[in-house]
């Protein structure tokens, strides 16, 4: 009995966590009625959102498949640059936001990365149903 391997779309995942965060924001808006916090979470989920279309994007480059030590090599360089971006947004939120919210923002950084799971989840739910 092998393992169940489900692929799925780095493209796919990214929208789904644009999505969620998106949605996440709008209902955290309209049911506290402050848009500080909804400002706050979106915030959040852009700083994982952002950086992961960056990495993506730098590893669907020609660069990336000219040959396997290339390829690992481009994995870690655009993990690193995907994880300083990460800090670097977080460290200018207090800046760019007037009336930011801490719990707001972490709240969607976490909501936005588990996404994952449930994408992978899904995905290996369907192949087991066919």
């Amino acid at each position: 009995m092998g393992l169940d391997r489900a692929q799925v779309s780095v493209w796919r995942v990214l929208l789904w966590q644009a999505l969620t965060g998106t949605g996440a924001a709008v209902l955290v808006g309209l049911l506290s009625g402050r848009l500080a916090l909804a400002v706050s979470l979106l915030y959040g989920a852009a700083a994982v959102v952002v950086p992961g279309l960056v990495f993506a994007r730098g590893l669907t480059g020609r660069l990336s498949s000219i040959n396997p030590g290339t390829a690992v090599m481009g994995f870690f360089v655009w993990e690193f640059v995907k994880i300083g971006l990460t800090i670097a947004m977080l460290v200018a939120a207090p800046r760019l936001l007037t009336d930011l919210s801490w719990p707001a923002l972490l709240a969607g950084l976490v909501l936005t990365m588990k996404v994952v799971w449930l994408a992978v989840w899904f995905k290996s739910r369907r192949r087991r149903a066919i």
